[in-house]
C-alpha cells in the first residue's frame, strides 16, 4: 500500500479511534494494521502520546520541524504537532523543562549545560542533530570601514576571504587606548555563535573574556578586550543599527538582514571558522524519551525525512523551503532575506554576493548524526572559557557526551526508515561500525586540529583560554 494512501487513511480516523486501535486486543490491531505499514506497527509501535507541541526561535535552521509538519512527515508517524516560536532561548529551554513544550530547536550548548548544571539545572538529551553551518559573524558599517584597510585584496578589489580577527584588532586597540570598550552580541553564553565568536576573536589575538560561575560571575567578560553580551537572534541588527554593539554572530537571516538594510557587513561565516560545524539540535527531557519511547522514536524519523528533503537533489527543494520559512508563523522575514545564503549564496559586503553551497547544510555528511564528539568539543569550549570552572578527566567529557547524544534513538530511527525503504541507506552512517567519534577534523581558522579523543589535550594546545590546572 502506499505511503500516501496509508497516510490520508489514518488521518481521515477520530483521535478515539487512533487510540483504541493502539490499545485493542491483537485482532483489533491486525486490523489497525491495514493503515500503518506493516513494520511500523509491529516493531516500532504507536505513539505513546500523539499529540505535542515543538518550540523554535526565528532562524532559518529550525526548518527541519517545519518541513516535517508542511510536509506531512510527522503525521505519516501518526504525530499531531503544533508548533510555536519562542522569544529566547531561556524561555524556549524552560519550556522543555516544564513539560509546555515537549520538544524544541535548541542551541547544541543548551542540553549539555543544563544536564551538568550550568544555568537551570534539568536532564535534557537529543537523538538529532538538525543542521551544520549556518552562523556568521556581522560588524557595523563603521567598523568594517576601519578594518577594510588592514584587509588583503584580490585582483578585481574584492577582500580575500576568509577574514580573520587579526584585522579587527586595531580597531579594538583603538578603542581600548579611547577608553571604550568594545562591545558585541551573541545569542546565549551556551550558544554555537558564543563560543564561535570567542574562537574567532582568540584566533585573532583578542580576548574574549572568561566565566566564573563559581564566583557568581557569569558575565563572560573577565580579563576580556572584547565584551560580549546576549541579544535575542531576531533583535541583533537594530541592536547594531543603534550603536549598542558593533558586531554581533547570529545565525540566518539576521547577518543578511544587515546587508539589506545597509546597517553592516558579514565578515565571516561559521564555515569559514570551522568547516562544517555542528550547530542546533532537536531537545527532549530525558523523562520524555523513557516515557515515550515510540513516539521519540517517530518524531526523529519524520526530522530525518524532513533534513533529506532540504537537502536532496542537490539543494533543489531549497527555493521552496524558503517560501515556508518566509511565512509569519516561522522565521518571518522577506523571502529575499531569507534565500540569499539558503539557496547556496552568501552576501558578505553589499554587492559581494559568493557561491557558498554548504552555507546551510541539513542532512549531506551525516548532518542528522548526534555525534559525541560534536558534544565533547562543545564541552572543551566551555572549559576553555571558565564554564566548567574546574579541570575534568577526558572520561567525564566522554560520560557527559553520552548522557546526552543519543545516537542509539537515532540509529533506531533511521535503521526503521530504511527497512521501509524510505530512505537510502548511503546517506547514513555504518551503524555497525560507528563510534560516535569523528576523525580528526583539520579545518579550523587558527589550523590547529580537534580529536573529540583527546579533549584535554585539545583544551591545552591554545594559546588563549584555561589550560588543565586554571582557575579563575
Amino acid at each position: 500500500m502506499q505511503v500516501s494512501l496509508i497516510k490520508r487513511t489514518w488521518n481521515s480516523l477520530t483521535k478515539a479511534s487512533k487510540k483504541r486501535a493502539a490499545l485493542a486486543s491483537v485482532a483489533a490491531l491486525s486490523i489497525a494494521t491495514m493503515f500503518v505499514p506493516q513494520a511500523t506497527a509491529e516493531e516500532l509501535g504507536y505513539p505513546e502520546k500523539e499529540e505535542l507541541k515543538f518550540g523554535f526561535i526565528k532562524l532559518t535552521d529550525m526548518a527541519p520541524i517545519a518541513i516535517a509538519y508542511e510536509k506531512g512527515y510527522f503525521e505519516d508517524e501518526g504525530l499531531y504537532v503544533t508548533i510555536e516560536a519562542q522569544a529566547n532561548w531561556k524561555v524556549l529551554l524552560n519550556g522543555v523543562i516544564d513539560g509546555s513544550l515537549d520538544g524544541a530547536h535548541m542551541l547544541a550548548g543548551q542540553p549539555l549545560a543544563a544536564t551538568m548544571g550550568f544555568g537551570t539545572k534539568a536532564h535534557i538529551i537529543t537523538p538529532f542533530s538538525m543542521d551544520l553551518n549556518g552562523n556568521g559573524i556581522t560588524v557595523s558599517n563603521e567598523i568594517w570601514k576601519q578594518m577594510k584597510p588592514n584587509i588583503p585584496k584580490m585582483a578585481d578589489g574584492r577582500p580575500v576571504h576568509p577574514i580573520k580577527a587579526d584585522y579587527l584588532k586595531p580597531v579594538v586597540e583603538k578603542y581600548a587606548s579611547e577608553g571604550k570598550p568594545f562591545n558585541m552580541g551573541m545569542v546565549f553564553p551556551v550558544s554555537t555563535h558564543n563560543y564561535e565568536l570567542r574562537y574567532w576573536l582568540a584566533a585573532g589575538g583578542i580576548h574574549p573574556g572568561y566565566y566564573a560561575p563559581h564566583k557568581g560571575d557569569v558575565s563572560g567578560q573577565i580579563d576580556a578586550e572584547a565584551l560580549l553580551s546576549v541579544t535575542p537572534p531576531p533583535q541583533m541588527p537594530a541592536t547594531l543599527e543603534a550603536g549598542t554593539i558593533y558586531g554581533y554572530c547570529v545565525g540566518e537571516p539576521w547577518n543578511q538582514q544587515a546587508v539589506f538594510k545597509g546597517i553592516g557587513v558579514p565578515v565571516i561565516t561559521d564555515y569559514e571558522i570551522w568547516k562544517d560545524n555542528p550547530e542546533k539540535v532537536f531537545g527532549i527531557t530525558a523523562e520524555f524519551a523513557e516515557k515515550y519511547p515510540n513516539t521519540t522514536i517517530r518524531l526523529t524519523r519524520a526530522l530525518i525525512r524532513a533534513a533529506i528533503w532540504l537537502d536532496e537533489n542537490n539543494n533543489a527543494n531549497r527555493p521552496e523551503a524558503v517560501k515556508i520559512l518566509s511565512q509569519s508563523n516561522y522565521v518571518g522575514a522577506d523571502y529575499d532575506v531569507i534565500a540569499n545564503s539558503m539557496t547556496g549564496t552568501f552576501e558578505y559586503e553589499k554587492g559581494d554576493k559568493r557561491d557558498v553551497p554548504d552555507f546551510n547544510v541539513f542532512f549531506r555528511y551525516n548532518a542528522t548524526y548526534p555525534y559525541y564528539s560534536d558534544a565533547i568539543w562543545y564541552l572543551t569550549q566551555m572549559r576553555r572559557w571558565g564554564q566548567i570552572a574546574d579541570d575534568k578527566s577526558d572520561d567525564w567529557y566522554f560520560d557527559m557526551a553520552k548522557k546526552v547524544y543519543r545516537p542509539d534513538i537515532y540509529a533506531q530511527a533511521a535503521k526503521s526508515l530504511i527497512k521501509e525503504k524510505l530512505v537510502d541507506p548511503a546517506g547514513f552512517p555504518d551503524f555497525a561500525t560507528e563510534t560516535g567519534f569523528k576523525p580528526e577534523q583539520k579545518e579550523f581558522i587558527d589550523g590547529v586540529s580537534y580529536d573529540g579523543t583527546k579533549p584535554n589535550a585539545y583544551i591545552d594546545s591554545f594559546k588563549i583560554g584555561l589550560k588543565t590546572g586554571d582557575k579563575i
